[in-house]
């Protein structure tokens, strides 16, 4: 969803926080430890951020699960990813549901196991009607496979004469998209070192503040959201717009 007429130029706070969570494999290895525990660690790092979002009163938080790429990695490590989200599911889902957190999962569905989609689907209808902090968790999610999906929704639509091609806009385009129905992201931060996107949300991030962080992923915390949001709260965003004209505005 486009910001439309509303001025997100200076927000202090942004509205949809998106984060690549980056070396949890990385600070395994400088401890000697298998990436497990490193993945392990992650988890941790995540319900830390998830908590402190609400605590800030961020609506929404995106975070980069799993990618469509990641399952070209070793499949041992691939089964224990997804062991550790079944468990995850298991513990988490109760406590968030208490906290008031909307749970919302976006990625090709079709890809995962059974078990973790049965869980998944019961985690969206079980907090589907909270109200606090919308958590959505990317799993085999990739930028490029979601505007080929919007792409083919909008075509078949086409081809059973319920859209006119004419009207096919960039409000239309974004609906069919996973995050159709929720604000594109202000702030992405991605941990780990790498300034790159990686193909995550590659539509929705065309005017995002991006803060990267040199820390690995296990060791995120409030700190270091701190950071981001000052980071973010210093920008101006103009949005294809001179200063003079946010100024008079």
């Amino acid at each position: 969803m486009n910001s439309g007429t509303r001025d997100t130029s200076k927000d202090p706070l942004p509205r949809h926080v998106a984060i690549i969570m980056d070396g949890n494999g990385r600070w395994a290895r400088r401890r000697g430890m298998p990436r497990q525990a490193g993945h392990r660690a992650g988890v941790k790092a995540t319900r830390r951020a998830v908590e402190a979002c609400a605590r800030r009163g961020i609506p929404v938080l995106t975070v980069f699960a799993f990618s469509s790429e990641n399952w070209g990695r070793p499949r041992r490590e691939v089964g224990a990813l997804m062991t550790l989200m079944i468990e995850a599911l298991d513990r988490q889902v109760g406590e968030l549901a208490e906290k008031n957190v909307r749970l919302r999962f976006i990625g090709e569905r079709g890809a995962l196991p059974d078990a973790i989609l049965e869980r998944m689907n019961a985690a969206e209808v079980r907090t589907r009607e909270n109200t606090g902090l919308t958590l959505v968790v990317a799993l085999a999610y990739g930028g490029r496979w979601d505007i080929v999906n919007a792409a083919c929704a909008l075509a078949e639509d086409v081809a059973a004469g319920k859209l006119d091609p004419s009207g096919i806009g960039e409000e239309a385009f974004a609906a069919r998209l996973s995050l159709g129905g929720l604000p594109d992201p202000d702030l992405l931060i991605r941990t780990g070192g790498e300034s790159r996107i990686s193909n995550f949300l590659l539509w929705h991030l065309a005017y995002s503040e991006c803060y990267f962080s040199e820390g690995l992923w296990p060791d995120f915390n409030d700190a270091e959201l701190e950071r981001a949001i000052a980071f973010f709260a210093d920008r101006e965003r103009r949005f294809g717009k001179t200063p003079d004209q946010l100024g008079s505005a």
